[in-house]
């Protein structure tokens, strides 16, 4: 199980991103939260298996329909036994 903080850059905010990323840790059996970053872009923690991390982080180059994604950083994180679920905030 890994952990992974993510930034991800662009018009992302307001475009339903957050919403979005909750719905794909779901569909990948993943944990984490997603929140809005006071410089636009949005960050999101997520872990798991390393293959449906990685998914993820690959789905987050496209981001919902309403998003224009510029950039995704990607630094690895500590697994946290205690998140359960996927919160956004």
């Amino acid at each position: 199980m890994i952990g992974s903080h993510i930034s991800i850059y662009g018009e992302v905010q307001g475009s339903g991103f957050r919403a979005w990323a909750k719905e794909q840790s779901a569909k990948l059996s993943l944990t984490g939260w997603a929140r809005k970053a006071s410089d636009g872009s949005i960050e999101i923690f997520i872990q798991g298996d390393e293959d449906q991390v990685n998914a993820f982080i690959s789905l987050c180059w496209d981001g919902p329909s309403f998003a224009h994604v510029d950039d995704v950083l990607v630094q690895d994180g500590e697994y946290d036994e205690n998140l359960k679920t996927f919160e956004i905030y």
